[in-house]
């Protein structure tokens, strides 16, 4: 709203500004001379042109700031963002998520993510998506899976995924699922060499004693 009012006034001051610039340049103005009259109209209006162009810049300078402060965002998160269709294909992947799969995003897009799964996990994956793409009500879900990378090597992943409807009046697309990705086996891990100094400590005292 205060946007909108902004521009009133800034069209206001703008015609009074063409108003002084006119009545010094012709005089004749005042009284009321249709050519000097056209002059005045044209001269507002090509300002006023130059200066919706001048706010349309401004605006898309804008847009292209948010769009990059997104894209940093979305691109470099800590986790990966994914997009799974229904087929279980990977429609979507941010950059962090490729490096977590240990592939080129370009060579990642329409795998099957059931690829990068283990194979003692893959029954449970296969279990989960018919559920997860056609839910009963909006919800989170978050489990683990055992991922193989393209390399071989495997990692512990916590998935977080949120089901969600569509708008009415949306049209009808396929159904996508959208989920957030992390590798916890660095935190798996020092959860275990914390038990195990805890356990060291504790047979320690017992010796002790």
């Amino acid at each position: 709203m205060k946007q909108k009012i902004d521009w009133i006034e800034k069209r206001h001051a703008l015609r009074r500004e063409a108003d002084a610039m006119l009545s010094s340049v012709s005089p004749a103005l005042a009284a009321g001379k249709p050519m000097d009259v056209m002059l005045h109209e044209l001269l507002v209006h090509k300002v006023e042109l130059e200066m919706q162009v001048e706010e349309l810049k401004r605006a898309h300078a804008e847009m292209e700031a948010a769009r990059d402060h997104y894209a940093e965002y979305y691109e470099f998160a800590p986790v990966g963002y994914f997009a799974i269709s229904r087929d279980g294909t990977i429609s979507e992947i941010n950059l962090t998520g490729a490096l977590l799969l240990g592939g080129d995003r370009a060579t990642l897009i329409n795998r099957r993510m059931a690829d990068f799964i283990s194979a003692q996990d893959r029954d449970r994956w296969h279990s989960l998506i018919p559920s997860l793409l056609d839910p009963v009500e909006i919800e989170r879900t978050v489990f683990m899976l055992e991922m193989r990378r393209a390399d071989g090597t495997s990692f512990n992943a916590y998935f977080d995924c949120q089901s969600r409807q569509p708008m009415p009046e949306a049209p009808v697309l396929p159904p996508v699922l959208r989920f957030s990705l992390f590798d916890v086996s660095k935190i798996m891990q020092a959860e275990l060499q914390m038990q195990q100094i805890r356990e060291a400590r504790k047979a320690e005292a017992g010796a002790q004693g």
